[in-house]
């Protein structure tokens, strides 16, 4: 019995589980038989689980008023493993025979060994008399008749003898927070009888005084009795502490989920949310759905209005998002694969009466059931996401109007006017808005890893673009505002929104008003690398590969030959002096204003996927892979007066080296090209000293003229400042003087007005 027990359970605590969701299905065959025969209830009519424990003995008891099992049953569904009445019930319920087929217990029973070293199960059927089951650890077990009589006067009751190392279950909080986690909604009532501290108010005993013995005369007796009457007060009270045992009811909730979504208010889907998430805060926006077809189940799904603080700190560890339910009772609220990772800020239930009764519910989580689950309950996440970002209300009204028909929801919707409509609009949108702020990362880790959804999940990003730089931009939007041979959605990825905006690798694009997405986030471009096409419109980073735009492919190719053969010996020249840093020098198609750029190839690393690959923890910046480092093309702008002049200067050298001066200026321009492309100088000393030269060429000052120490007389300032503190201190004293003299004067006026000759 260990053996078949240990394997099926991974954690002690499932046994009050499993017991209780025996007690609730002898509650619902009972309550099922009585919708025939209301006779079968008798006097027992309140369908109610009962928990209760004792320190002493250290048991746990639960009880419940349900159909209860003879002595036959007893023998038969106890003393067999894996025996369900439940299952035969089930069975036996679908052919329309459901005589004598009152089993409650299967596989889930013996969970209790987990805890029990004794096991006893009390029960009482309406066809027999009550009848006692024990066994010690699974090990034999016998039937007899219950001594005491019918006590239970229906159902039944299972006493656990806790084992040395289970005594923790014999703690009331314990038990309370168990039968509270997993079976928070079941139908019938759980109670638990727990111990409180109540204090109250009594009367304090009156303390017997010594009368004292002392002679009184009669009149002195009959005033002291007087003075006795009138000085009757009410009795003192004093504050008790006293330790009662009471009922406590464990599952306050409801299980929202099974109710009719039309009958359902938004304030109680928002409470029902807090409960769920133990907070405060209502949700951005939720999603009631009941799954019908192959396979039948009921969720309810919200998303947060904030993010947690922890959300991608255990991103490939179990989630504890959604909690699954099987018949209301809690199964496990970790799940690796019931959503995937990158939805992890979704919180909500799944119910489903679909997943086996007779089998371990911790088993559950590889039936094959559950992937279909998985793959439905991923495409309502999805539409409860497009539903926020359309600004379509999630009220149950709307709910509704999403079943039925469009043409009947329409007729139904209020007219508003413009300004409502526009109001609407915009609070949709900063719904929206703050939904992406928090969770568009998450989007984004959707669109990498999820790739059968990656269509839907695209609808939902949110950029800024050099258009609109101030609001975020959905790639249908964008696609709303493209021009009209464009085929292209561009996009460029870097540090910050208004470096990006300025870059040089956008000069062509925006001298021919093409709209650009600027992607600041550094999982952007990881992102869209995964999508590469959306609504048969090519992505394409700008700072990558050739940009052809609008021009004649034939007219563009012989061009940039012309300029090729122009410029060769500068491009000769230049692409041997740098040696390993570029792959190549060509001329530029996306230059206007700028002399020269760094691009990549379009299948490589572009300067923000090199800063990240080198930023990583283990990485080494002089022994990085050479395929995790862009492969860098220099492109020069061909009517820019400096590189005219550079190639002027690089033809009269010919064969030889330019000057010095020459070759310092080009690797000026390649290390400035490289920090305009967003790309780190391997030596800044170097850059800034060549810098410094040039500033002083242009100053006209000798570049071997030293750096002197100004000089500062010191002397003069110390003179100053003694004739300054000379004259202070010579006023300071005039200043005293005239203080003194005052005091005399009127120390001399008061003695004469009082002088006693007056």
């Amino acid at each position: 019995m260990d053996i078949i027990v240990n394997a099926l359970y991974t954690h002690k605590e499932v046994f009050l589980r499993e017991i209780i969701s025996n007690a609730s299905d002898a509650l619902d065959k009972i309550r099922y038989l009585s919708l025939t025969n209301p006779e079968l209830l008798g006097d027992q009519k309140e369908l109610k689980i009962m928990i209760e424990f004792n320190k002493d003995d250290k048991t746990v008891s639960v009880t419940d008023t349900g159909v209860g099992m003879t002595k036959e049953e007893l023998v038969k569904n106890l003393g067999t493993v894996a025996k369900s009445g439940t299952a035969a019930f089930a069975e036996a319920l679908s052919k329309g025979d459901v005589n004598n087929l009152i089993g409650q217990f299967g596989v889930g029973f013996y969970s209790t060994y987990l805890v029990a070293k004794k096991v006893v199960v009390t029960s009482k059927n309406n066809n027999d008399d009550q009848h006692i089951w024990v066994s010690q650890a699974g090990s034999s077990f016998s039937v007899i008749k219950d001594p005491k009589g019918n006590t239970l006067g229906r159902g039944t009751r299972v006493t656990l003898y806790l084992k040395d190392d289970a005594i923790e279950f014999v703690e009331q909080d314990t038990l309370k927070n168990l039968a509270k986690r997993y079976s928070e909604f079941i139908n019938y009532p759980i109670n638990i009888l727990i111990q409180k501290q109540i204090t109250k108010e009594v009367e304090e005993e009156p303390t017997e005084e010594k009368p004292k013995e002392e002679t009184k005369s009669e009149d002195e007796v009959e005033v002291t009795e007087e003075k006795k009457e009138e000085s009757k007060e009410e009795p003192k009270k004093k504050t008790v502490t006293e330790t009662v045992w009471e009922w406590e009811l464990v599952n306050q909730e409801k299980a929202l989920w099974l109710r009719n979504k039309d009958e359902i208010t938004e304030a109680e889907y928002n409470n029902f949310y807090k409960s769920l998430t133990k907070g405060n805060e209502d949700p951005l926006t939720y999603s009631h759905v009941k799954a019908e077809g192959d396979i039948e189940f009921k969720s309810i799904l919200y998303v947060p209005a904030s993010a947690p603080y922890d959300i991608f700190e255990n991103y490939y560890g179990k989630s504890k998002s959604i909690k699954l339910y099987v018949k209301r009772v809690l199964v496990t609220d970790e799940f690796e694969e019931l959503l995937p990772r990158y939805m992890n800020f979704i919180r909500g239930i799944l119910d489903s009466d679909d997943l086996p009764l007779n089998v371990n519910r911790e088993q559950l989580q590889q039936h094959k059931v559950l992937k279909v689950m998985t793959k439905k309950l991923v495409r309502n996440a999805i539409k409860m996401l497009e539903s926020l970002a359309a600004g379509k209300d999630t009220t149950p009204d709307k709910a509704k109007s999403d079943d039925d028909d469009e043409d009947e929801a329409e007729s139904k919707k209020p007219e508003l006017n413009q300004t409502d409509a526009n109001n609407e609009t915009s609070n949709a949108t900063i719904k929206y808005e703050k939904f992406w702020s928090n969770f568009g990362k998450n989007i984004k880790l959707g669109i990498i890893e999820d790739s059968s959804n990656r269509n839907s999940l695209s609808k939902l990003l949110r950029f800024y673009t050099t258009k609109s730089m101030d609001k975020l931009t959905s790639l249908d939007e964008y696609l709303a505002r493209k021009k009209p041979k464009q085929d292209v959605i561009y996009y460029l990825a870097g540090d910050d929104r208004e470096t990006l905006f300025k870059s040089p690798l956008l000069q062509k694009l925006k001298d021919a008003d093409i709209e650009v997405i600027l992607m600041d986030d550094p999982i952007d471009e990881y992102c869209m690398n995964a999508l590469s096409e959306y609504e048969q419109n090519k992505v394409q980073n700008a700072a990558k590969g050739d940009l052809r735009l609008f021009e004649d492919p034939e007219l563009l190719k012989k061009k940039q030959k012309k300029l090729q053969e122009m410029y060769k010996p500068l491009i000769d020249w230049w692409r041997k002096h740098l040696g390993k840093k570029v792959e190549k020098v060509e001329i530029s198609t996306r230059l206007v204003d700028s002399p020269c750029i760094i691009s990549t190839s379009e299948y490589g690393y572009t300067a923000s996927m090199e800063k990240i690959s080198r930023s990583q923890a283990f990485s080494t910046r002089d022994k990085t892979a050479d395929y995790l480092l862009a492969r860098k093309t220099l492109e020069i702008n061909p009517g820019h007066p400096v590189i005219k002049k550079l190639l002027e200067k690089v033809k009269e050298a010919g064969s030889e080296e330019p000057a010095e001066s020459v070759i310092e200026m080009s690797d000026v321009l390649f290390d400035s090209a490289l920090l305009s492309s967003g790309f780190d100088i391997d030596d800044v000393s170097n850059y800034f000293g060549k810098m410094e030269r040039i500033v002083r060429k242009g100053f006209d000052i000798d570049e071997k003229e030293a750096v002197e120490e100004p000089v500062i007389d010191l002397d003069d300032d110390e003179e100053v400042s003694t004739e300054n503190k000379d004259k202070k201190e010579e006023k300071a004293g005039e200043e005293l003087s005239l203080i003194h003299i005052c005091r005399c004067r009127r120390l001399l006026t008061c003695r004469s007005r009082w002088s006693p000759y007056h």
